[in-house]
C-alpha cells in the first residue's frame, strides 16, 4: 500500500497525541497524590524541588482551618485538595455503641468514647493554591455504629479519587462517591462494621473500576470479617470473601507482580494475596501476629508487612507464589523488633525503615533481611501515629507533637533537621506539585518555598 503525505501526517498526529497522553498520565502519578501514601501506595514522591526548612512562620504557603476531628491524610489532584472531618454533637439519650463480646463475656475498652453522640461526618474540598475551601459536604448525620478509641476519629481512613471522583469511607457509616463539583453520585454500605470500640481506620484502594475494602472486624471469625471489591461507577459490591480475622486498620495494598496484580491484605492470623477481579486467592502466609494498623509496602517483587502490639514483627514475602507460603523460601526474611503499633513501614530504594511508636528507626536491607542499623533516633522525646513520607534521598517523619524529623535515607543514621508546626499532628503528609500539606489538630498546612512556584498539571481547573 503506497503511503501519501496526508498518511503520513495522520500517522505522525495519532503517535503524537499518543505520546502526550502518555506524558499526561505519567506526570498525573508523579504530580498528585489520589490516594493512602500516595502513589502506588508508597509514601514515595519522585519530585525534587521540596522544602526541607520550615516553621510555623516560615515557608507556610498559606495554613487552613479545618471542622471538626480527623486523621485522614489530605489527597491531592490539580488544584483540588480532599479530606473527611468529623464533627462531635451532643448525647443522644439512649444511643449507645454496638455490645462487644470477648471470650464470652461484655467487653468495653476503658478508651473508648462518643459512641452516645450525634456526629456529622463531612467531606471537604479545598483549592490548592489558596487553601479556600470550596464545598464542604455532609456525608452521613446521626448516631454511629460503635465507640472510637479516645485518640481515633470517625473521620480517620483516607478518600481516594481517580482524577474525576472523590471516594470517602467512613466505615459503618457508609461509603460515598462525590464528583469535584461536590455532587453526590451514589452512596452504599458494606453492612455495620465495629473494632471492639477502636473506631476505624482501614482506607480505600483502586484498581481499574473497582475498590477495595478490607472489613476484619471484632475478635475475627469467618462470618463477619471480610474484604470486598464494589464497583466506583455505581457502588454495587462486585465480591466479598471471608475472612477468618481480627479487627485491622491496615488498607490493602494492590502491586503487579510479572504479569498479573496482587491485592495484598496484612492480617495477624495471615498475610494472603488474591485476584483482585475476583476475590480469588493466589497465596497465604502465617501473620504479622499482632494488631494489623500498619500498612504494607512492596518493591524488588516483594512484600513488606507489620504489626508492632501485642507481638513485634516484620516480614519480607515473595511475591507472584501460590499456596501456603508459610515455612518455604518466599518469606525470605522476618524481624521480631523495632515495629511500631500504628505507624507504617517504608520501602525506599533498597531498604525498608521501621519505625518505632517512639521515633528508633531500624534500617533493613529490603531483599535479604540483613539489619543496616538500629536504634536510629530523633533528637528529642517524641511520640509517632503519622506514616513517613520519603522524597530525593531524604524520609520525613512527623511526630504527633508537630515536629517533622528530616532523616537521610540511607544505610547509616543521620537526623539532617527538625521542624516544627507547632500543632498536634496525627496524619500523614502529602506532597504535589512543589508542596508539603500537613494536617493538624485544626488546620490544614500547605509548605513551600518563596518563589517556587509549581507546575499546573493539564486542565487543574476542571480537576479531569
Amino acid at each position: 500500500m503506497k503511503i501519501t503525505h496526508l498518511t503520513r501526517a495522520l500517522l505522525f498526529a495519532i503517535c503524537f497525541a499518543c505520546c502526550l497522553t502518555c506524558l499526561a498520565q505519567s506526570r498525573n502519578e508523579t504530580s498528585n497524590w489520589p490516594q493512602w501514601r500516595g502513589p502506588h501506595g508508597s509514601g514515595i514522591s519522585e519530585e525534587k524541588n521540596l522544602p526541607t526548612e520550615w516553621s510555623a512562620e516560615k515557608n507556610i504557603v498559606w495554613k487552613a482551618e479545618l471542622p471538626g476531628r480527623g486523621h485522614s491524610s489530605p489527597i491531592v489532584w490539580g488544584n483540588r485538595i480532599f479530606l473527611t472531618a468529623a464533627i462531635e454533637g451532643e448525647v443522644v439519650p439512649g444511643a449507645k455503641a454496638v455490645h462487644h463480646v470477648r471470650r464470652g463475656e461484655t467487653w468495653v475498652h476503658p478508651d473508648s468514647v462518643a459512641g452516645d453522640r450525634k456526629h456529622t461526618l463531612e467531606v471537604l474540598c479545598l483549592d490548592r493554591d489558596s487553601g479556600k475551601i470550596l464545598w464542604e459536604r455532609t456525608a452521613y448525620e446521626g448516631t454511629v455504629h460503635d465507640d472510637r478509641h479516645r485518640k481515633n476519629s470517625y473521620a480517620s481512613p483516607t478518600p481516594l479519587t481517580d482524577g474525576k471522583f472523590v471516594y470517602a469511607f467512613f466505615e459503618a457509616e457508609g461509603l460515598y462517591c462525590y464528583d469535584f463539583d461536590g455532587q453526590l453520585i451514589w452512596k452504599t454500605s458494606l453492612g455495620k462494621i465495629a473494632k471492639m470500640g477502636m473506631g476505624p481506620g482501614t482506607s480505600p484502594t483502586l484498581h481499574e473500576n473497582l475498590l477495595f475494602l478490607q472489613c476484619d472486624q471484632e475478635d475475627g471469625g469467618p462470618d463477619i470479617s471480610f474484604i470486598a471489591a464494589v464497583d466506583k461507577r455505581t457502588g454495587k459490591e462486585v465480591w466479598r470473601v471471608k475472612r477468618n480475622h481480627r479487627k485491622t486498620h491496615a488498607t490493602p495494598l494492590l502491586v503487579r507482580s510479572g504479569s498479573r496484580v496482587e491485592l495484598i491484605a496484612s492480617g495477624a492470623e495471615s498475610v494472603i494475596s488474591y485476584d483482585p477481579a475476583t476475590g480469588k486467592e493466589y497465596w497465604r502466609s502465617d501473620g504479622v501476629k499482632g494488631h494489623s494498623i500498619p500498612s504494607a509496602v512492596a518493591g524488588h517483587d516483594m512484600v513488606f508487612v507489620s504489626a508492632g502490639y501485642p507481638n513485634k514483627r516484620a516480614m519480607g514475602i515473595k511475591l507472584g507464589g501460590s499456596g501456603n507460603l508459610t515455612g518455604t523460601p518466599n518469606v525470605v526474611w522476618s524481624y521480631d523488633k523495632g515495629t511500631a503499633y500504628v505507624t507504617s513501614p517504608i520501602l525506599y530504594g533498597d531498604y525498608v525503615y521501621l519505625v518505632s511508636d517512639k521515633g528508633i528507626l531500624t534500617c533493613i536491607e529490603a531483599r535479604t533481611g540483613e539489619i543496616k542499623y538500629e536504634g536510629g533516633r530523633v533528637p528529642v522525646p517524641a511520640s509517632f501515629s503519622a506514616s513517613a513520607v520519603a522524597f530525593d534521598g531524604k524520609i520525613f517523619l512527623t511526630s504527633e507533637d508537630g515536629d517533622t524529623f528530616v532523616i537521610k535515607a540511607g544505610p547509616m543514621h543521620e537526623v539532617i533537621r527538625t521542624n516544627s508546626l507547632g500543632e498536634p499532628t496525627l496524619a500523614s503528609p502529602a506532597i504535589s506539585q512543589g508542596r508539603i500539606f500537613i494536617r493538624g489538630a485544626k488546620h490544614l498546612f500547605c509548605i513551600g518555598e518563596p518563589g517556587k512556584q509549581p507546575e499546573k498539571v493539564a486542565a487543574e481547573k476542571s480537576g479531569k
